[in-house]
C-alpha cells in the first residue's frame, strides 16, 4: 500500500531545531585536495582509472518492459540518444568515465541538463565548480556553481555516495586514506632527495681527536670537495677521499630498512581495499595464481563493480528519465553480457548441452578450414544417445553409476590409441616448418610480382597487401589449425602413453576449440608482422624500394620459422596439459631443454605446481601464448607431471 511522508514530518527526525543547511564554501586548493592527490599519486590513479574504464567500456543499453518475463531493445528513445551524445562531441565512454572518476574521488558528481540547439543534453559539471545549497539534511534547496550560477534540483542529475551526517552528501574514501598518502608523499621526497645526494644518506663527518687543526683554507677546501658529491655539484655518485683519519656515519634510514618497494605495494593494497578491488586486478601478483586471477576477472563484474553498475542505473531512471517523454517501462542497464561469457570452450560446451545436439554443421566446420563443402554436410547430426538414449545433451553418455570412472571435463569416456600416422614431434614439428616457410614465401613472392609490375615510382604497397589480406588470413589459419591439431596429439599422447595407455576419458576433439583459437591468433600475429614490414618500406619510399621490400619479405619469411617453432612448443605443451588433465594428474613439472636455455628456464628447472597454477615465469605451460614474448621465442622446455600423491 502507497504512503506519503511531509517533509514536515521527516524533519522531526533530525536534530531541533532543525538549522537550516549551509554548504561550506570550497577551500583553496592545497597538495592535499582530490584533484592533486590524483594527479600525484599513481596508486590512486591506478584504481580510480581502473574502476572508471572498465565501467565505461560497458556501454548503456535501454529497454522497455513488455512484461515480467519479457523486455524489448529500445534504439529511438530520447533516452538513447541523450546517453549516445550526451553533448556535440561528448561520447558515453567519457560521460561515464567521468562520472565514475568523480564518484571515486569525490563521492560526488552532478550532471546538469542542458538544451543545445534544440536538443536535450547533459553537461557532466566537475564537484569542484558546483555545490548543494540551503535546504536541509533531507535535501538540498537547489545546487550554486562557483560563479554564481543557481540550477534548481530537477536541472540537475546529483550522483553522491554515504555520509553519516546527511543524506545529501558522500564521503570520499580519499579522506580516509589521506594520512597513509601523505606518508606515501612524504617517503617518495626522501628518496629523491637520497638520488640528488648521490644516492647518499644523510650522515655525519667527524675527524679524530689527536688530527692537526684545520686551517680555514683546509676546511673551506674539503667543504668544496665533499658538496661536488652532494646535490648540483656535479660528482654525484663517485667516492670521496676523507683526510686524517675521518669517519662518516650515516644518521638516516637506508633504503632496505625503509622497505621503499613494500612501502609502495602497501599503499596500493590500502587504495584498491578503500574500493573494493582485489588486489590481483591492479597489478598486485604475490598471491597471485592463474585460477585465482581467473575466478576474481569472473566476479569483476559482480561483486566488485555490481554495485556501481546498480547506482548508476538506479539514478539515471530516478532523476533523469521521469524528464523525457514516453518513459513508461523504460530503464536502462550495463552491457555486462559479453564481459560474463566464458571462454570459447566453456561457450561451445553450454551451446551444445542448452540446444541438446551439435550446434554447427560439417560444412561450417569446413569452411573454417578452408576446405569445399561436401553433400549433406548443411544439415545438423543429431547423435543416436540423444534420439534414441533419451539423454538432453550429445555430451551426456550415462554410464552406469557403478562401472563409471572419475571424468575430468565431463566427457564420455572412451579409449583408444595413437593414431598411426602420427609422427613424433621432432618430425611434425619439420613439417609444420618446411609448411610455413613454403606459404610464406609464396605470399611474398607474390607481392613482389605484383609490386615490380607496376609503374615507376613506389607502388601503394599497403594498399596491395590490404587486397589479399582475407584470403591469407583463412589459408593461415587452416594451415595452423591442421598442423597443431596434429602437435597437439602428439603432445597428448606422450602424456597418455605414460600414465593413461587406453585414453580413458580423453578425446582429441576436445581440444580443436583450443587449437582453432590460437590458429587464429597466431595467423593474426604473423599476418600484421608482414603487414608492419611492407608499411615501413612504404614509409621509407625512394628508389631503393624495391631491394627495400625484397629485404622486407625475407626477414617475414624467417620469421616464419621462428613462429613455426614457438607455436609447435605451445601446441605440444597444451595437448600435453590436456591429457594430464583428463589422466587425473595434479602436478607439472617444468623441464628445461636446449642447448641454450634462458637464465629463467635454467632456473626453474624441476619446479613443479599445481596443475591449474602458473610457474615462477608467469607460463602455464613452455610456450604459453599468454605469457612475455621474452619467455616464448624458440623455447624447448617441456613438462613432466605427477599424480601430486
Amino acid at each position: 500500500m502507497a504512503f506519503v511522508v511531509s517533509g514536515g514530518q521527516l524533519q522531526l527526525t533530525g536534530p531541533s531545531p532543525l538549522s537550516t543547511y549551509q554548504s561550506l564554501p570550497s577551500s583553496v586548493a592545497a597538495p592535499w585536495e582530490y584533484a592533486a592527490i590524483w594527479r600525484a599519486q599513481p596508486q590512486v590513479r591506478t584504481v580510480v582509472s581502473f574502476l572508471a574504464r572498465n565501467i565505461a567500456q560497458l556501454g548503456l543499453h535501454t529497454f522497455r518492459r513488455v512484461s515480467d518475463t519479457d523486455r524489448e531493445r529500445v534504439t529511438d528513445h530520447e533516452l538513447v540518444r541523450m546517453l549516445a551524445e550526451p553533448l556535440p562531441r561528448l561520447t558515453t565512454y567519457r560521460l561515464v568515465e567521468r562520472l565514475v572518476s568523480d564518484l571515486a574521488l569525490y563521492d560526488q558528481a552532478y550532471w546538469v541538463k542542458v538544451t543545445v540547439d534544440g536538443r536535450r543534453g547533459l553537461l557532466p559539471v566537475p564537484p569542484t565548480l558546483i555545490r548543494p545549497a540551503d535546504g536541509n539534511w533531507i535535501a538540498p534547496d537547489h545546487f550554486e556553481t562557483a560563479g554564481g550560477q543557481e540550477f534548481g534540483v530537477d536541472e540537475v542529475v546529483y550522483f553522491h555516495g554515504y555520509a553519516p551526517e546527511d543524506l545529501r552528501s558522500g564521503a570520499s574514501p580519499i579522506d580516509a586514506l589521506r594520512a597513509l598518502l601523505l606518508e606515501e608523499q612524504e617517503s617518495t621526497k626522501q628518496r629523491a632527495a637520497m638520488w640528488r645526494s648521490g644516492a647518499r644518506m644523510t650522515g655525519v663527518l667527524s675527524r679524530p681527536i689527536d688530527a692537526e687543526p684545520w686551517s680555514a683554507e683546509a676546511k673551506r677546501r674539503f667543504q668544496v670537495m665533499w658538496r661536488t658529491f652532494a646535490q648540483g655539484g656535479g660528482g654525484e655518485g663517485g667516492t670521496p677521499i676523507l683526510e686524517d683519519g675521518m669517519v662518516y656515519t650515516p644518521i638516516a634510514i637506508n633504503p632496505q630498512q625503509a622497505q621503499y618497494i613494500e612501502s609502495r605495494k602497501l599503499t596500493r593494497e590500502e587504495v584498491a581495499a578503500a574500493y573494493h578491488i582485489p588486489p590481483p586486478l591492479v597489478g598486485i601478483l604475490d598471491h597471485a595464481t592463474y585460477s585465482n586471477i581467473t575466478e576474481q576477472h569472473k566476479i569483476l563484474y559482480q561483486d566488485t563493480l555490481g554495485p556501481w553498475l546498480t547506482m548508476v542505473q538506479q539514478e539515471i531512471h530516478t532523476q533523469l528519465l521521469p524528464d523525457l517523454p514516453d518513459n513508461a517501462d523504460v530503464y536502462v542497464e550495463f552491457n555486462i553480457a559479453e564481459k560474463m561469457r566464458g571462454s570459447f570452450e566453456e561457450q561451445a560446451v553450454a551451446a551444445s548441452t542448452a540446444t541438446g545436439r551439435p550446434w554447427m554443421t560439417v560444412n561450417e566446420q569446413r569452411a573454417r578450414f578452408n576446405l569445399p563443402q561436401i553433400d549433406g554436410g548443411d544439415s545438423l547430426i543429431t547423435p543416436m544417445n540423444v534420439t534414441e538414449g533419451g539423454l538432453a545433451s550429445p555430451r551426456d553418455t550415462a554410464p552406469d553409476p557403478a562401472d563409471a570412472a572419475p571424468k575430468a571435463r565431463g566427457l564420455a569416456l572412451v579409449k583408444s590409441s595413437r593414431p598411426s600416422e602420427l609422427g613424433q614431434f621432432a618430425a611434425e614439428q619439420e613439417a609444420f616448418a618446411r609448411s610455413m616457410t613454403r606459404w610464406t614465401q609464396a605470399q611474398a613472392d607474390r607481392l613482389l610480382t605484383t609490386a615490380g609490375a607496376k609503374a615507376d615510382g613506389v607502388p601503394n604497397l599497403l594498399q596491395m597487401w590490404a587486397a589479399g589480406h582475407e584470403d591469407r588470413l583463412a589459408q593461415l589459419e587452416a594451415l595452423l589449425s591442421e598442423h597443431g591439431y596434429r602437435l597437439a596429439q602428439v603432445g597428448a599422447w606422450e602424456v597418455l602413453g605414460a600414465w593413461n595407455p587406453e585414453a580413458e576419458g580423453w578425446s582429441a576433439d576436445v581440444m580443436l576449440a583450443w587449437i582453432l583459437a590460437a590458429a587464429q591468433t597466431h595467423a593474426e600475429q604473423h599476418e600484421e608482422a608482414g603487414r608492419k614490414a611492407v608499411a615501413a618500406v612504404q614509409e621509407e619510399g625512394g628508389d631503393a624500394w624495391r631491394e627495400q621490400l625484397t629485404n622486407a619479405t625475407a626477414a617475414w619469411v624467417t620469421a616464419s620459422q621462428i613462429r613455426a617453432a614457438t607455436a609447435a612448443t605451445e601446441l605440444r605443451s597444451f595437448g600435453g596439459h590436456d591429457a594430464a588433465s583428463a589422466s587425473g594428474l595434479l602436478k607439472k613439472i617444468w623441464v628445461t631443454g636446449g642447448k641454450n636455455p634462458r637464465p629463467s628456464h635454467k632456473a626453474q628447472n624441476g619446479e613443479a605446481v599445481s596443475l591449474d597454477d602458473v610457474f615462477s615465469n608467469g607460463l602455464r605451460w613452455p610456450g604459453d601464448g599468454q605469457g612475455k614474448t621474452e619467455e616464448l621465442v624458440n623455447c624447448n622446455c617441456t613438462l613432466d607431471y605427477a599424480r601430486g600423491d
